[in-house]
């Protein structure tokens, strides 16, 4: 893995896999990332170890200005690819070439001491990003109006609400003029002004000539925001290119997935189930009769 500075975030990564020790024992499966942990594992005789790659063989460019949605099912290696591209984990295998600072969002709260205060963890946070504390002192106003948590400034963190810790953290991350952006499920927490808020900035980002990645399972948010999508499935890329297409795709996935499980899907086509398509919907009341109710839901 290598990094180099510049005036616009580049990813290039060639061949990328990463592999992981699991344990599985009789009632569930345990992972560790240490030669200590697999030796007492072995040891105390209670599992077998087992490797799984997470990634495999996963190549593709991004350039500066491009916001990439990055889409697939739960674990399909999204989150692992994007620790690897914010150096927060080695890959196994290939070569990651990153040009630019990262700055990332993957977990509520990483990075924030939950005993410090908001004020407190705005500065830790920014200096672990590698600002410094005279450019985070001249942003630390937006930063706290951004977020909305100027009431609670000098109160620790350890008392916020997930929204609260997510709103500030995202508010750093996105201020502190980081070359690539990542964003993991940043949507998932805050109201609906929140995260119209978290995507008007991500997009001045972009406009800016900075790049910005961004997962998310919400495919409305990634159409809006995106203009080109990377789909994974079982640790390798499916798909890479234009947004809608990828998203295509993924539902293309998710509904042979679904058939295959036995599950209701949506996907090109309509509603399938197994081997069966669902040819028209009826509305009925409690007595049976059938109700003409117009619904303002589409199937894709």
């Amino acid at each position: 893995m290598s990094t180099a500075g510049g005036n616009g975030g580049r990813i290039r990564a060639s061949g990328i896999g990463k592999r992981y020790g699991i344990v599985a024992s009789r009632d569930r499966a345990v992972q560790f990332n240490t030669l200590a942990e697999w030796l007492v594992t072995l040891v105390r005789g209670r599992a077998r170890p087992e490797m799984l790659w997470a990634l495999r063989d996963v190549s593709f460019e991004i350039g500066a200005g491009e916001i990439v949605g990055i889409i697939g099912h739960n674990g399909a290696g999204k989150s692992t690819l994007f620790r690897i591209i914010s150096l927060i984990t080695e890959p196994t295998e290939g070569e990651m070439e990153i040009v630019g600072r990262v700055g990332s969002l993957l977990d509520v709260g990483v990075g924030f001491h939950p005993e410090l205060s908001g004020r407190e963890n705005v500065y830790l946070n920014g200096a672990i990003l590698g600002m410094p504390r005279a450019e985070i002192t001249r942003k630390f106003d937006e930063i706290v109006s951004f977020a909305g948590t100027e009431a609670f400034l000098d109160t620790p963190v350890k008392h916020y609400s997930t929204g609260m810790y997510m709103r500030l953290a995202f508010a750093v991350a996105a201020h502190l003029d980081p070359e690539i952006l990542i964003v993991d499920e940043v949507l998932a927490v805050g109201d609906a002004a929140f995260q119209q808020k978290c995507l008007g900035k991500m997009g001045d980002v972009a406009k800016q000539g900075r790049t910005v990645l961004f997962v998310s399972h919400n495919l409305g948010a990634v159409r809006s925001l995106c203009t080109r999508g990377l789909v994974l499935a079982g640790g390798a890329l499916q798909f890479d290119g234009p947004v809608e297409d990828a998203i295509a795709r993924y539902l293309s996935s998710a509904a042979d997935r679904g058939a295959q499980d036995g599950e209701v899907s949506f996907g090109p086509g309509g509603l399938a189930f197994a081997d069966m398509a669902v040819l028209s919907v009826r509305l009925c009341n409690a007595a049976g009769d059938v109700r003409n109710v117009k619904l303002p839901v589409r199937l894709r």
